[in-house]
């Protein structure tokens, strides 16, 4: 009895060690594709490390993103660059003031020919969907997103139409400032997984991308036209299968939650982020720490994704908009105020 117990203990022992080596090697593969995806997008879009892994943990982390910038920075650029490191679908979508919600989710036609009425699929239908310029169409246009962003479905004529998977939408939009633009409503913001800034690259960055392009080439896209893929759509999948199922310790949760529940309770902002915000703050945080090699989650993982999670959730008090202050500012100072625990 005593032999087939000490059998039993060591098959137990061995099946433990080859899951664990299995997922070792997961992880290493997965990391090994994901830093060839950044060096790639780095070669080509200089200057923007930060951004392009915040895009990259929207992806692996199967959410939305929202890129934000004054126009000429690289923003519709950098959402091209990474669906030409992909197998998958890709389509775009120019957000103008006359664009109509059917123009995006497709509409249903009648075939004179054949006497009877066609679904025409609009550009919603594919994996990465490329809405430029989103806030320069009016509200009923952007709410036609609302649905697919949050169900990956479209309703046509009552009947419900799966898009692809995986599927994700990344926006573009010039700050609010801009002339001729239009507020996102908050239910499509809060759809957003987290919303990214970009800025303007440092002087040396900004020379080597200024020689880049214009050294033999014509035209500023040609300097862009790698079309080599890394990726298909299965892959994606077991990526975020594998980001989903890095390990996050409860009090690593607890830290999350009470960052998100810090922003109700301040007079510096007027609307504090929901609970959806815990939910992508975890799932950011799971991206990244697969992004840095490792397969659990650090309290530090949590306040590196809390700002791009957060900045589009709330909003800024009449008083901290007179005095000058960004949300980035008012967040910084709240996060700072909690206390993050010591694994």
């Amino acid at each position: 009895m005593t032999d087939n117990n000490e059998q039993n203990l060591q098959v137990a022992s061995d099946a433990v060690q080859h899951a664990a080596d299995n997922s070792t090697g997961k992880h290493g593969r997965a990391q090994a594709v994901i830093e060839q995806l950044r060096q790639r997008i780095n070669t080509e879009l200089i200057g923007q490390k930060d951004v392009i892994d915040q895009v990259i943990i929207a992806l692996l982390a199967n959410g939305h993103v929202l890129v934000e910038g004054v126009p000429g920075l690289g923003k519709t650029l950098l959402v091209r660059l990474l669906a030409n490191c992909f197998e998958g679908e890709f389509k775009r979508i120019q957000f103008t003031p006359d664009l109509m919600p059917a123009d995006i989710t497709g509409h249903v036609l009648f075939d004179i020919n054949e006497s009877k009425f066609r679904l025409r699929k609009g550009p919603v239908f594919t994996n990465i969907l490329l809405a430029d310029e989103i806030n320069r169409a009016p509200a009923k246009t952007q709410a036609a997103l609302l649905e697919v962003m949050q169900e990956r479905q479209v309703t046509l004529e009552g009947t419900a139409k799966d898009v692809p998977t995986p599927f994700m939408v990344m926006a573009t939009q010039n700050p609010i400032e801009q002339e001729g633009t239009y507020p996102l409503p908050e239910a499509q913001l809060d759809r957003f997984l987290i919303k990214v800034l970009i800025d303007y690259p440092s002087h040396e960055d900004e020379a080597r991308l200024t020689s880049l392009v214009t050294t033999g080439y014509v035209d500023d896209q040609d300097a862009f036209n790698d079309d080599t893929s890394i990726l298909n759509p299965e892959q994606i999948f077991e990526l975020q299968k594998i980001v989903a199922n890095i390990v996050v310790d409860e009090q690593v949760t607890d830290y999350a939650v009470r960052l998100v529940r810090a922003t109700r309770g301040t007079t510096t902002l007027t609307r504090g982020a929901g609970t959806r915000a815990c939910i992508a703050l975890i799932r950011c945080a799971r991206a990244y720490a697969l992004l840095r090699g490792a397969d659990f989650v650090l309290p530090d993982d949590i306040k590196q994704m809390a700002l791009p999670v957060l900045r589009h959730r709330v909003s800024l008090s009449a008083e901290m908009e007179i005095d000058g202050f960004s949300v980035d500012q008012v967040l910084t100072k709240i996060l700072n105020g909690v206390d993050a625990p010591r694994l």
